[in-house]
């Protein structure tokens, strides 16, 4: 604090200190709009090529559709831009640091006395899951223990989640209920494409974006489409297997027993 004010920062994060959506992240955003250029935006931000890439894959994850695409050239070549949806989640980001320096300000001068609730809006969750998607239900299917539900990702893409017959009426899932759907990296498995026809549900085949090789593990980004990525860790061994490389294809598939769902 300074001067009697505070600098309150609004920022959403991860248990591992990961950061989904916060000032920078929208400042990198900002930067695209205008350079029109991931590259020239990260350098402009002080991201790292890399960290930029993976700041605007989990924004776009948590949103219905992408805040950020690629035109003609593709990653390498090509320029970028952002959505209506992006430039909406800038303005809206704005109003709510707005909000929360207002909160901020009163709190250097009157102290927090009384103020307890209107706080509550900006505590941030914390997560450890590298899946984080902003879905939709569609369709429950119920049996006399579980239910399997269905959520839109996007217009080519959907999750199917196992939850008990108390989840739905605790969470209150129906069709059209907006639902945070959560999967674990190491959660998600790599198959050859001619396995993908025998597995009913959970299969997203895409392209890679990146891999990262530890001792042990490797770290897989597979763009599915439609603006959305996932995250997989597999064994090193099974990366190699597989024939894993950056610009190549990829399937991905998880159970759905491993699907968190989470509502406001």
């Amino acid at each position: 604090m300074t001067d009697g004010k505070i600098d309150a920062l609004l920022a959403i994060r991860s248990s591992e200190g990961r950061l989904l959506v916060g000032r920078e992240r929208i400042r990198l955003l900002e930067a695209v709009v205008e350079h029109g250029s991931i590259t020239k935006a990260a350098k402009a931000t002080g991201f790292s090529y890399k960290t930029a890439w993976e700041a605007v894959d989990a924004i776009n994850n948590l949103l219905p559709t992408p805040a950020f695409v690629t035109r003609a050239g593709g990653r390498v070549g090509g320029g970028a831009e952002v959505t209506e949806a992006g430039r909406r989640l800038i303005d809206t980001f704005h109003r709510l640091e707005d909000r929360l320096s207002a909160i901020s300000s009163a709190i250097a001068e009157e102290g927090i006395d009384g103020l307890e609730d209107a706080l509550l809006w900006a505590v941030g969750r914390k997560i450890s899951a590298r899946n984080v998607f902003q879905t939709e239900v569609t369709a429950l299917k119920r049996w006399p223990v579980d239910v399997e539900v269905t959520l839109a990702v996007s217009s080519t893409a959907a999750i199917r989640a196992v939850v008990t017959n108390a989840s739905v009426e605790e969470l209150a899932l129906a069709p059209g209920r907006r639902v945070v759907a959560l999967v674990k990296a190491s959660f998600v498995h790599l198959i050859p494409p001619d396995e993908a026809t025998g597995l009913r549900r959970n299969v997203f085949p895409g392209t890679v974006r990146g891999r990262i090789d530890a001792e042990v593990n490797s770290e897989i980004r597979i763009d599915i489409g439609d603006g959305k990525t996932m995250v997989a860790v597999v064994p090193r061994e099974t990366a190699e297997d597989l024939g894993i490389v950056e610009g190549g294809p990829a399937v991905a598939t998880f159970d759905a027993d491993h699907v968190i769902l989470a509502v406001d």
